[in-house]
């Protein structure tokens, strides 16, 4: 049997989650709550659905945070260890080239 690794699949394809994304995206000025990136953002369940599904649709559960703090954090929830300092440095360059070329 296989089993579904993204708890979260069934609570993010829905309409009610679109109209929440966006409540928490405006609330939190769309901006990452934690460095303050304007782009690549994703609305992140505080408490993971896999963990507490009965949060799936709680604002106050929901907080706004670019590609690079999601993959952090979610990293350390599944007790993978953390990039090591070259891997980052590189994400980061390419990262930084990514916005430029958006801007331009």
């Amino acid at each position: 049997m296989i089993r579904d690794l993204r708890p979260s699949r069934a609570v993010t394809r829905t309409r009610r989650w679109k109209a929440l994304r966006l409540q928490a995206l405006r609330r939190d000025g769309f901006a990452c709550v934690r460095c303050g990136a304007r782009h690549r953002l994703e609305v992140d369940h505080i408490k993971p659905v896999r963990d507490h599904p009965e949060l799936a649709f709680d604002l106050a559960n929901l907080q706004v945070l670019c590609c690079t703090c999601h993959g952090s954090k979610t990293r350390k929830e599944v007790g993978l260890p953390e990039l090591n300092p070259a891997r980052r440095a590189w994400r980061t360059f390419i990262n930084k080239g990514n916005q430029q070329c958006s801007t331009a």
